[in-house]
C-alpha cells in the first residue's frame, strides 16, 4: 500500500450535502460578521466609538474602518490563497474561519469611547483588520472547494451555495439587527449591538463541525497526484506546469495568469458596488437623510435578502444550461438600467414598501444574475495550481477597491449633490459597464477541466466539461 498523502485522500469522497453545508454554513458567517460591521457603522459606531458633533464626520469615519477591513482582505488573499494551493483547500477553510469568527466575537466586547477614549477606534480598527486578512480567502476558498466537488455540468448550481451563504449571513445579520434596533435608543447604543457579534459563536462551530468532517477536493487530490508523478519533468516545463506551479501558485499566476485576475477584478466592480450601495449605505441613507425609523433599513434588507438567497443557485442553474458570460452581463444590464428608478422608489415613497420592493429589485435580479455564476465562473478563470492564489487575491483586491469604498464615496457623492442622488446612480452605471466590457472580452469559461495545469490547456478545454 502506498504511504504517500494522496492515496489515502483519493480512496475518499464528499457528499453533496456536506460540501454544501460547508459552503454555505462557512460563507454565511464570513458575511454575517462583516454586514453586522456595516449595519453597526452606520447605527452604532459613529455614535459610540468615533464620536463627533458633526454627524456626516462620525459615519464618514466608521464607514472608513469599514472599508479598511476590505482593504486588508487581498493580503488575506495572498497569504491563504498560497496556502490553499500548496496544503489543501480544507485546512485553509478551517483556519479562516476561526480567525475571522475570533475576531468578530471580540468586536462585540468592544469598550466603548466614553469608558476607554481613544483607544476603542484603535481596538476596532485592529480587530477590523484580522477579520479583514481572515475573511481574505473564505469566500473564494468555499467557491473553490464547492466547484471541485462538484460535478462538470452542475458547478453553476454547487458553486453557488456559498453566493447563497453570503446572503444567509446578511440575513441573519439583519434579522438580528432589526430585533435588537427595536429596543430604545439608550439600551440599543449601551448593550443591544452587541448581541449580534456576541452571536456568531453558534454559526463558529456549526460550520466548524461540518468543515472538520469534510475530505480534501478530488481535484487538489489529483494534482497531488500529478505534481508527484511528474516532478522532474514538470520542473523544466513553463507556462505553469507541474510542480513549478505547485511549489509557487504566487509567482505563476502573476507571471502566466494576470489576464484572469483582470477579468475577475473588473467583473467583481459591479456587483461590489450595487451590493454595498445595498447593504451599507442605503441604511445609513435611509436614516440620516430620510430621517426615517432605525429598523426600515434593516427591515427592508431582510427581506431582499431573503428573495436573493433562494434565486441565486437558480441562476447559478442558468449558467450551466445557457453559459456564465450571458446570465453575468444580464444582471450588469438590469443593474445599470434600474440605477436611477431604484432612487426613485427610495426617496419617492420614502414608506416601508417602496424601499422593500427597489432592494428586492436590485438584489434580487441584479446581484442575483451576477452574483449566482460567479464561484464556477471564477474558478474556471484560473489552472489547477494557482487557482486559491489567483481567485482569493484578484476578488478581494476588487473588494477593497470597489467594495469597501463603496459606501464612503456614496456619501461623498451625496453630499456633493446637495442631498440628491443622481450621482451615486450615475456610478454605478459607470461600474457596470466596466463590468460588462471585461465580462465581453473575458469570454466564456463554461466546462474548463479545472485541472488543467497551463493557461493554454485551460482554455482549449472549454466546452470539454472533462472533469
Amino acid at each position: 500500500m502506498s504511504t504517500t498523502a494522496p492515496s489515502p485522500a483519493a480512496a475518499k469522497t464528499n457528499t453533496s450535502f456536506g460540501v454544501g453545508a460547508a459552503a454555505l454554513i462557512g460563507s454565511a458567517l464570513e458575511w454575517y460578521d462583516f454586514y453586522l460591521y456595516g449595519t453597526a457603522a452606520a447605527l452604532v459606531f459613529n455614535k459610540i466609538i468615533f464620536v463627533n458633533t458633526d454627524a456626516t464626520i462620525a459615519t464618514l469615519a466608521a464607514f472608513a474602518t469599514f472599508a479598511l477591513g476590505y482593504i486588508i482582505r487581498p493580503l488575506g488573499g495572498l497569504i491563504f490563497g498560497r496556502m490553499g494551493d500548496v496544503l489543501g483547500r480544507k485546512r485553509v477553510l478551517i483556519i479562516t474561519l476561526l480567525v475571522m469568527g475570533g475576531a468578530t466575537i471580540l468586536m462585540g466586547l468592544l469598550p466603548t469611547y466614553a469608558q476607554v477614549g481613544a483607544w476603542a477606534p484603535i481596538l476596532l480598527i485592529l480587530l477590523r483588520l484580522v477579520q479583514g486578512i481572515g475573511a481574505g480567502a473564505e469566500f473564494g476558498g468555499a467557491a473553490i472547494f464547492a466547484v471541485e466537488n462538484a460535478k462538470p455540468r452542475r458547478r453553476g448550481l454547487h458553486g453557488a451555495w456559498p453566493s447563497a451563504g453570503v446572503y444567509l449571513g446578511l440575513l441573519l445579520a439583519s434579522a438580528v439587527f432589526s430585533i435588537v434596533t427595536t429596543l430604545p435608543e439608550d439600551q440599543f447604543l449601551a448593550w443591544g449591538w452587541r448581541i449580534p457579534f456576541l452571536s456568531s459563536i453558534v454559526v463558529i462551530v456549526v460550520a466548524l463541525v461540518i468543515r472538520l468532517r469534510l475530505n480534501e477536493t478530488p481535484v487538489f487530490v489529483e494534482l497531488q497526484k500529478a505534481e508527484g508523478a511528474g516532478a522532474g519533468a514538470g520542473a523544466g516545463v513553463g507556462a505553469g506546469a507541474g510542480s513549478a506551479s505547485k511549489a509557487s501558485p504566487i509567482r505563476e499566476v502573476f507571471a502566466h495568469e494576470k489576464r484572469g485576475m483582470l477579468v475577475l477584478v473588473l467583473a467583481q466592480t459591479p456587483q461590489n458596488v450595487v451590493s454595498s450601495i445595498n447593504l451599507a449605505f442605503i441604511t445609513a441613507f435611509i436614516v440620516g437623510n430620510l430621517h426615517l425609523a432605525n429598523s426600515v433599513g434593516p427591515l427592508a434588507t431582510t427581506v431582499g435578502t431573503a428573495i436573493t438567497m433562494l434565486v441565486l443557485p437558480l441562476f447559478g442553474l442558468l449558467s450551466d444550461r445557457i453559459g456564465r458570460r450571458l446570465v453575468i452581463i444580464a444582471g450588469m444590464v438590469f443593474s445599470a438600467l434600474f440605477a436611477f428608478p431604484y432612487f426613485w422608489l427610495i426617496e419617492g415613497g420614502r414608506a416601508p414598501l417602496p424601499i422593500t420592493m427597489a432592494i428586492i429589485l436590485s438584489l434580487g435580479i441584479g446581484i442575483g444574475a451576477m452574483f449566482g455564476p460567479q464561484a464556477a465562473y471564477f474558478a474556471e478563470l484560473f489552472t489547477g495550481g494557482a487557482r486559491f492564489t489567483g481567485l482569493a487575491f484578484a476578488r478581494e483586491l476588487a473588494g477593497a477597491l470597489t467594495a469597501g469604498t463603496t459606501p464612503l464615496v456614496a456619501v461623498a457623492l451625496v453630499a456633493a449633490a446637495g442631498g440628491a442622488t443622481w450621482l451615486v446612480s450615475l456610478y454605478i452605471v459607470l461600474a457596470c459597464i466596466i463590468g460588462i466590457v471585461a465580462v465581453m472580452l473575458g469570454g466564456e469559461t463554461r466546462g474548463r477541466r479545472l485541472g488543467a495545469l497551463t493557461v493554454p490547456e485551460l482554455k482549449a478545454s472549454t466546452g470539454s466539461f472533462a472533469d
